[in-house]
């Protein structure tokens, strides 16, 4: 077997063992729990709020400590938006994509803007304004884990 035929070949089964992981069923047929899921609201300097999903086991634990007090390490929140309203965030026409939202403690200025800002300068956010579709809020700060349904 040539070199880059085996590199592929190892590559591909790890892909295919990753996608047969993130099914919903394992070959035993039994279900596979799903990943946490978690929603906080955040408020900046203008006192508006604005509601965020984490899916990762270890932000959504620094977001239940932000709020907590059990630390005040990274309290802003970061990560790039999508330009459509979310369901769990009906108020506002774009949301954080889950996948990218982390935290922070100093970011550059060029990602920062409060909530209302975005809301009405959206057309312009991927530009100069919000290049990426990055968004820092410095004043950001989680408030509350809003209870779930």
């Amino acid at each position: 077997m040539s070199d880059i035929t085996r590199k592929f070949s190892v590559s591909f089964a790890a892909a295919l063992a990753v996608l047969t992981a993130a099914g919903p069923a394992t070959a035993t047929g039994t279900v596979r729990q799903a990943a946490p899921v978690a929603y906080f609201t955040m408020e900046d300097i203008t006192r508006e709020r604005f509601v965020i999903e984490l899916r990762d086991p270890d932000k959504i634990q620094h977001a239940r400590d932000l709020i907590s007090g059990e630390t005040r390490a990274r309290p802003h929140v970061v990560g790039r938006i999508l330009k459509r309203t979310a369901p769990y965030n009906p108020r506002w026409s774009y949301h954080y994509r889950p996948d990218t939202v982390d935290f922070f403690d100093m970011a550059i200025e060029v990602c920062d803007a409060t909530i209302p800002y975005v809301e009405e300068h959206l057309d312009e956010a991927g530009g100069a304004f919000l290049p990426g579709l990055v968004w820092c809020p410095w004043t950001s700060r989680l408030v509350n884990e809003v209870p779930a349904a």
